[in-house]
């Protein structure tokens, strides 16, 4: 498969909330596989569809230490969120240089279409759970950033302004 570029902040689709999948086909199946391909040259934890220009509600996640072991994930919801805090820098392909330390429940469960079409829910915690959430804002058209408070996130994308005239 081919890892694929990522779609420059502010582009549309990064804004607007993805379509749901009906049902996984070898094609969505050929999406995840370049999404992975495509995290795995950044290198990152996760990836959403969004940020290669698909709008669908696709993601994956591999927060292993071996990698190869990419979670696959269509329609990925939250059901149930820890109460406890985790603090994490996020950062994201699509606006390079700049990152911000984002504060999300440690743990999630997460209910979603896997990449056999069945419904599973899974528990994720510490990084796993930080990156699904992650992905999960970006299939509704957010960014880590519209988590900071108005000044901070003015801060940033000024700095990644700056950065990219530079570049």
């Amino acid at each position: 498969m081919t890892a694929r570029p990522c779609l420059p902040w502010p582009h549309p689709i990064l804004k607007t909330p993805a379509a749901t999948v009906a049902v996984i086909t070898d094609d969505i199946r050929a999406i995840w596989a370049d999404m992975i391909d495509t995290m795995e040259a950044m290198p990152g934890y996760g990836l959403a569809a969004p940020q290669i220009g698909i709008p669908l509600r696709l993601a994956v996640v591999d927060c292993s230490t071996e990698r190869g072991q990419a979670i696959r994930m269509a329609n990925p919801e939250i059901l149930h969120a820890s109460v406890q805090p985790r603090t994490h820098e996020e950062a994201s392909p699509n606006l390079p240089g700049v990152s911000a330390l984002i504060e999300r429940p440690r743990a999630v469960t997460v209910r979603f279409l896997n990449d056999r079409g069945e419904i599973e829910d899974r528990d994720f915690v510490h990084l796993w759970a930080t990156s699904v959430q992650h992905q999960i804002d970006h299939l509704a058209g957010k960014m880590y950033f519209d988590r900071l408070s108005p000044l901070k996130r003015k801060m940033l994308l000024a700095k990644a302004e700056k950065l990219r005239r530079r570049g």
